[in-house]
């Protein structure tokens, strides 16, 4: 059966898409050129990928969610995972199904999936889930943390930082409108743990060139019967570090 509460819709949801729409051809050929976005040209994220995919492999389906041209869901298949990919802009999915027409990819936002319980045995948000608003986040996790089998993982990487970063253009000067929303380490494996899984591993990644600091955090389901948290008003995680 499908998740029993509903995640709310970010009021920005359709801009955000238009937005990622109107950058999708840059961010392809930025892939293509520099390497960035591409788990192959960094070793420490590709160990990252390398080591969740041989967790989750075996356990049943893998859900890439936000991604984007399709690249780390492209990998994680070569692996061997039963891995599919969905997101938001129509245009980076055209780009994915185009670029690997062997992996499976559909159209849709992190926060209208209606995953099954226990149907995953892995789900992705890489560098996909800054967008959501403060008190959407903890209700996709949550959402995400449902759909694992037990034994299953979460694996997530964002943005890390105080604030809030209101963004007017990306990827070679293309016109955008979203919002990077940023998040201390301790503050994003806080809402994980809330959600009933159970961290395992942190990787944190300074700042390099134009990119700032990163993190990625991996966390597992142990037990078949999670806490059921975020179906009413999300819980504040450090209040202090919140810029809006």
């Amino acid at each position: 059966m499908g998740c029993s509460s509903s995640v709310r819709r970010p009021a920005d949801l359709d801009i955000v898409r238009e937005s990622y729409d109107r950058v999708a051809d840059n961010y392809v050929e930025m892939v293509a050129t520099t390497g960035l976005g591409d788990v192959r040209t960094h070793p420490w994220l590709r160990a990252a990928m390398d080591v969740f995919a041989d967790a989750v492999g075996g356990l049943g389906p893998v859900l890439d969610v936000g991604c984007g041209p399709g690249t780390v869901t492209a990998y994680l298949v070569d692996r061997g995972v039963n891995a599919s990919g969905v997101d938001l802009s129509p245009r980076m999915i055209e780009h994915a199904r185009r670029l690997y027409p062997q992996c499976s990819f559909s159209v849709a936002s992190s926060t209208d999936l209606d995953l099954a319980d226990s149907s995953l045995g892995g789900v992705m948000g890489w560098w996909s889930l800054f967008n959501l608003p403060r008190d959407v986040l903890p209700q996709v996790l949550s959402s995400f943390a449902r759909a694992l089998v037990p034994g299953g993982q979460l694996i997530v990487a964002t943005h890390v930082g105080d604030n809030d970063v209101a963004r007017t253009e990306a990827y070679g000067g293309v016109a955008v409108n979203w919002t990077t929303y940023q998040w201390r380490p301790e503050q994003l494996a806080a809402l994980i743990e809330q959600t009933g899984l159970r961290q395992v591993a942190e990787l944190r990644l300074p700042a390099e060139g134009q990119i700032g600091p990163g993190v990625v955090l991996v966390a597992q389901r142990d037990h078949s019967d999670l806490r059921r948290v975020y179906d009413e008003a999300p819980q504040d995680v450090d209040r202090d570090h919140r810029s809006m």
